[in-house]
C-alpha cells in the first residue's frame, strides 16, 4: 500500500478534530441528546480524531491510528443512528431515513478504509508486560 490512503485518512481524520474546534455547535447537534455533557463529547472525540489522524500520518504509529480510528468511528455510529426514532419528522433530508442510511453506509467505508491503512501499517507490537529474564549461558 502506498502512503497516499494512509495521508489522505490522516487529513480526513484531522480535519475532522480541527472541525471539531472551530464548529463545535455543528458536532454539537450530532450528540444525542441522551448522552451526557455534549461539550465535553464533542471537544474529546475532536481530540481523538486529532490524536488519531497523526497516528495514522506517521508510518511508525499507522497501524495503531488506524485502528484507533476505525474504533472511533465505531463508536460514532450510535450518533448517526439515533436520527432514526424522529425521521418520520425531520425537517432535513439528512434527517431522514435514506439520508441517516447514506451517514451509517459512508461510516462504514470510512471504517473499512481505517481496517486497510492499520493492515497494511503491520502488526501492533507490544513491549512485554512481564519482567526480562538473563539470557541463559
Amino acid at each position: 500500500m502506498t502512503d497516499v490512503p494512509a495521508l489522505g485518512l490522516a487529513a480526513l481524520m484531522t480535519g475532522s478534530g480541527i472541525g471539531h474546534a472551530v464548529a463545535p455547535a455543528y458536532f454539537g447537534r450530532l450528540v444525542p441528546d441522551w448522552l451526557p455533557a455534549p461539550e465535553a463529547a464533542v471537544a474529546v472525540s475532536g481530540a481523538l480524531d486529532v490524536l488519531a489522524g497523526v497516528l495514522v500520518a506517521v508510518p511508525a504509529t499507522r497501524s495503531a491510528g488506524g485502528w484507533l480510528t476505525a474504533g472511533l468511528i465505531t463508536a460514532y455510529l450510535p450518533a448517526h443512528l439515533d436520527p432514526l426514532r424522529r425521521a418520520a419528522s425531520a425537517a432535513r433530508m439528512f434527517d431522514r431515513t435514506p439520508g441517516i442510511a447514506a451517514r451509517v453506509l459512508v461510516n462504514v467505508g470510512y471504517i473499512g478504509w481505517a481496517v486497510a491503512v492499520a493492515r497494511a501499517g503491520g502488526p501492533v507490537r507490544r513491549t512485554p508486560t512481564g519482567p526480562r529474564r538473563a539470557p541463559r549461558g
